[in-house]
């Protein structure tokens, strides 16, 4: 299968003051395009530093970082960030959504960034508010909502744009066991219809048997790598 993101030796190291905190240490994998994969680890493990250094949100240390032929650490801020617009979903732990907008707004507002006219951008929002059950929730806004309605508007909010990766870091960490298995099942079905790859970051074991495979992760280092049957 086609590889859409590419890891060779990557490290990150963080100086605090005289010390040195190695985050990551010799990262090296391959994630194929359309596949759900979930770094799985504690507190502390490098987990969340693995992601970021995906998103471009930090550059590594050393090593490589591949995605979609291109060498992120590469780019520029403004080439990055044009990148991120194109190809790059995210849904955070903490919704994340402007507490003044609508849930339509807040769905629409990625395309707002990339030109797109308010009509269309609209359209798709409201669609997209549809497939995740809340088209009776467009002008909502956050305080309005429960949260995992807030947590499903940072679905759509991330999927809006149609990108071909969506990272998703603890995204049920605030949410009940009942609403994370809704949650779940709504971002792996939405990824696996469109071929999409999703990227899940958390510490819990249920979370990852969402995965085709879990990376575990341990003192910044891939200690274990499972393949799992997907639900």
């Amino acid at each position: 299968m086609e590889s859409i993101i590419i890891l060779q030796d990557v490290s990150k190291i963080y100086r605090i003051g005289n010390e040195k905190v190695i985050a990551l240490d010799n990262v090296s994998l391959n994630i194929s395009k359309g596949e759900i994969c979930c770094f799985l680890g504690t507190s502390g493990s490098g987990k969340s530093t693995l992601l970021n250094l995906m998103a471009g949100l930090e550059k590594p240390t050393k090593g490589r970082i591949i995605i979609k032929d291109n060498e992120m650490q590469k780019l520029n801020e403004r080439k990055l960030t044009k990148f991120r617009q194109d190809y790059i979903g995210f849904v955070f732990q903490s919704y994340n959504l402007i507490p003044t907008l609508t849930a339509l707004e807040n769905v629409s507002l990625p395309l707002t960034f990339r030109g797109i006219p308010k009509a269309k951008r609209d359209k798709r929002a409201r669609k997209m508010l549809k497939d995740v059950g809340l088209e009776t929730h467009l002008k909502h806004k956050p305080t309005q909502m429960s949260g995992g309605q807030q947590q499903r508007v940072g679905i759509a909010r991330a999927f809006v744009g149609k990108p071909e990766i969506v990272f998703a870091d603890e995204l049920t960490g605030n949410l009940d066991t009942k609403t994370t298995k809704e949650v779940m099942d709504l971002i792996t079905t939405m990824a696996r219809e469109n071929n999409q790859t999703l990227i899940i970051v958390t510490h819990d074991i249920e979370i990852a048997g969402y995965a085709d495979r879990i990376f575990y992760i341990r003192d910044g280092r891939i200690d274990k790598i499972e393949a799992k049957s997907a639900n």
